[in-house]
């Protein structure tokens, strides 16, 4: 069962409740690029968004948000036209300007985006284009520092996140690193996500590793929805 402690550790067991008043889902980048197979970063993700079940852990726990009233906070990332001027950048964001990633025509408009690598993936559409729904402005690199994520969630009286989405060891730890600063409680959904695997270079081990070093609680899908659906709190 996936609730059964770990014996094995030094770390003791992180916890927190789930209360619909004060506890939302925070999703990072559940965009194309990352999560369709012919998304300009598929190829880096695909093996560890293909051994987590990525896509349905997602699906699985939002459809669980959603029959529990809990509210759902989208943190998407886009780059336009201007961004391309950047002057410096890191490896990786640097390889997203030039694959073209997350890339918008413009800021004050939707023309080309549905169905681009910007675009959400169709599958979770459904919860994400529901009124109820907050979608946080982009973050530009990895983190919800220049965007509206922690306004929006205060405004709406959060204080305890459910965090999922893509890439693991980029903007799911940025995100959750920055929050828990913030003074949030933070649960990370670890197989709801997925990173880069390339050689040499495990970042969904990473991620993980860090996931449990750092988060108020670690959970699985399985784990995550037992809690929300039956209240199971520590």
């Amino acid at each position: 069962m996936s609730t059964e402690k770990k014996k094995d550790s030094i770390l003791p067991e992180g916890t927190m409740e789930i209360n619909p008043k004060n506890t939302a889902i925070v999703i990072t980048d559940p965009q194309n690029d990352f999560l369709r197979e012919d998304g300009v970063a598929w190829d880096l993700v695909k093996k560890s968004v293909e051994a987590n079940h990525t896509i349905q852990n997602l699906e699985m726990l939002l459809k669980a948000g959603e029959k529990k009233d809990l509210k759902l906070f989208i943190s998407p990332h886009y780059y336009y036209p201007t961004d391309d001027n950047w002057q410096f950048g890191g490896p990786l964001e640097n390889l997203m300007h030039k694959v073209g990633m997350f890339k918008r025509k413009d800021p004050l408009s939707l023309e080309g985006f549905e169905g681009s690598g910007a675009d959400f993936l169709e599958s979770l559409k459904p919860f994400i284009e529901k009124p109820e729904t907050i979608v946080a402005s982009p973050h530009k690199v990895y983190g919800p520092q220049n965007t509206d994520l922690v306004l929006q969630l205060r405004k709406h009286g959060i204080s305890r996140v459910i965090l999922a989405g893509m890439s693991g060891n980029l903007c799911v730890e940025s995100h959750l690193r920055d929050l828990l600063e913030q003074g949030f409680e933070i649960a990370v959904v670890a197989d709801a996500t997925a990173s880069a695997v390339l050689p040499g270079l495990d970042s969904d081990q990473a991620a993980k590793v860090n996931f449990r070093m750092i988060a108020n609680a670690t959970w699985d899908t399985e784990e995550a929805i037992e809690r929300i659906e039956k209240g199971k709190f520590n």
